[in-house]
Order: C-alpha cells, then sequence, then structure tokens
C-alpha cells in the first residue's frame, strides 16, 4: 500500500514537473520572440519565468530525493553492510526528516504567511508572492513522506 502511494506521489510528480519545463520553455520562447521579432517586450514573461524556475528547482529537489538519487557523499555507505549499512540509511533519513520539517515546512509556511500577511505582489504578474513561496513547504511535505517511506523500508530489511 505504502508502495503504491509512493509510486502515485513519484507519477504527479514527475509529471508536474514536465508540465513546469514545457510551460517555462514556451514562455521563454515567446519572450526571445516578441523582443526580437515583434520589437515589443513582453511584460511578464520574465519573472513569470522566475517563478517557474523556482518551482520546478524545489519540486525537482523532492522528486530527486524521492528517487534516491540526490547529491550524497557515499564514503561511508560503501564501506558498509548488512545491519550498520541500514542503521547509516536510518540515520540519514532521519536527519533529512528533521531538516525538511524545520527548514522547509516550518519555515516555509512562516515565509507564506508573512508574504501573504503582508500582501506582497509580484510587480509584472500582481499574484501574491507567498503562492511563490509555497513551493517551498509542498517540497518539504514530499521529502519528509519520502524519508519516512525509507526509513520504513530500512526497518523491514532488518527485521529480516
Amino acid at each position: 500500500m505504502l508502495n503504491n502511494l509512493k509510486n502515485k506521489i513519484d507519477s504527479v510528480l514527475k509529471w508536474m514537473l514536465v508540465l513546469i519545463m514545457a510551460f517555462m520553455t514556451l514562455n521563454v520562447l515567446w519572450q526571445v520572440f516578441s523582443r526580437f521579432v515583434l520589437q515589443n517586450p513582453s511584460s511578464f514573461t520574465d519573472e513569470l519565468a522566475r517563478y517557474l524556475l523556482v518551482w520546478a528547482g524545489i519540486l525537482g529537489a523532492a522528486y530527486v530525493a524521492g528517487q534516491k538519487m540526490h547529491l550524497a557523499i557515499d564514503l561511508l555507505s560503501t564501506k558498509l553492510e548488512g545491519k550498520s549499512k541500514s542503521y547509516l540509511e536510518i540515520f540519514i533519513e532521519a536527519c533529512i526528516f528533521i531538516f525538511s520539517l524545520t527548514v522547509m515546512v516550518i519555515g516555509g509556511m512562516r515565509l507564506v504567511y508573512i508574504t501573504l500577511n503582508l500582501n506582497q505582489i509580484s510587480a509584472a504578474l500582481q499574484v501574491p508572492l507567498g503562492y511563490v513561496y509555497l513551493a517551498v513547504p509542498l517540497s518539504g511535505l514530499l521529502m519528509m513522506f519520502y524519508s519516512s517511506y525509507f526509513i520504513i523500508e530500512e526497518i523491514k530489511k532488518l527485521k529480516q
């Protein structure tokens, strides 16, 4: 059941990232076309590209963490085997979980709350910046889910 949930989240996240990248590409192409061909640059495309890049980068980090493809220094884990390797994996995932909770979810929600409370609006798009920053706590929640999933998988390995 948990494996099915992870696969569904992976699939939704992957397609969200594909759509964001496709939309960002079309946006930048329009920006170049309007600037150099029409000689009338679009006013919102630069800001939209920036915000889409933020969402792609932060959600992409969550996706990569869920695939266990994130940057890692694996000097110690390659030397360990068996239970000690599983304990190290659990410790690493617990650290990722704690970081995601404190920095990305709690800190990100505070950032979203403050920017929405202060009514900070983007200059060209006139979008509340809190919606742009919502990518941070959302990504943090996804990373917490993935960390929990990997901890449960390592515990299952230990019990065998």
